[in-house]
């Protein structure tokens, strides 16, 4: 089911800067028998991401509904996409704000209903450091389009991405996490990348549990000294990756206490 701007459609207006600009931010959410999880922080973020971008953020409870409204029964995935809504050609947004709201749900994909672990690879496509939209869960996401577009070995689940200078800023799609001698190591997303709410949520989770955890940043070779890395988005939770090109790990335990930490705050 899709919604747009709270009723039924499958379609919106040609001029909308959503698709001209890739102008708006967007969420996508697992729910549980018509609920959605987490949801508090997934709201919260889609309130910062607006903020950043000058969107007006929907009115909480009603977007909820919507929600709930298109939720797969069982399990299921909803995606949250808002635009600046339609405007005139060029790039100035538009005086009067009227922005589309987009609300539609999937079932929940095969690759979420597993905790095997994965093999990954490393991206050629190095990521732009733009410290305005970084952390942002922006529309505007062509680089990430390009990266997976570099691999169709089914496989391989996840692509790593540095950025312009040769840090580590995550995966194509979920948030990085590497366990070295009984510690956690996540890169600053501070220049570029996405600030996901699993990882949000293990951040806060490990200052809870008192595990040392360090925000920096990680070269490539960080990564393949590793004990454990770990991939996290909030559809798949999170996966230990067992190989990176021709690098392998065993498991180190991280996967499961961290698994266990994302959940333990449930709302």
């Amino acid at each position: 089911m899709i919604l747009v701007n709270g009723h039924p459609a499958e379609t919106v207006d040609a001029l909308d800067r959503g698709l001209a600009y890739g102008d708006g931010v967007f969420r996508t959410l697992r729910t549980q028998d018509g609920q959605p999880l987490w949801w508090r922080d997934h709201y919260a973020k889609l309130a910062a991401d607006c903020a950043a971008l000058m969107l007006a953020c929907p009115d909480e409870a009603g977007l909820r509904a919507e929600v709930c409204r298109v939720a797969e029964a069982g399990q299921g995935v909803v995606k949250i996409m808002l635009t600046r809504g339609v405007g005139a050609r060029g790039y100035a947004p538009p005086h009067d704000q009227a922005c589309t709201r987009i609300v539609l749900s999937a079932p929940l994909p095969a690759h979420a209903q597993s905790d095997a672990p994965i093999t990954a690879r490393w991206c050629t496509l190095r990521l732009a450091r733009q410290p305005r939209l970084a952390g942002i869960k922006h529309l505007n996401r062509l680089e990430n389009v390009l990266a997976r577009a570099e691999w169709n070995d089914p496989a391989i689940f996840e692509g790593l991405l540095c950025d312009d200078s040769g840090a580590v800023i995550g995966g194509v799609m979920s948030n990085l996490l590497i366990a070295k001698a009984g510690e956690l190591f996540t890169p600053d997303l501070s220049q570029c990348g996405v600030a996901g709410v699993a990882r949000t949520r293990l951040l806060r989770a490990m200052v809870r549990r008192g595990i040392p955890l360090h925000i920096g940043r990680l070269p490539p070779d960080a990564i393949l000294a590793a004990d454990e890395v770990m991939m996290c988005n909030s559809v798949i939770g999170v996966r230990r990756v067992s190989r990176l090109d021709d690098v392998t790990w065993t498991p180190a335990g991280w996967t499961t206490t961290l698994n266990d930490a994302l959940y333990e705050d449930v709302d």
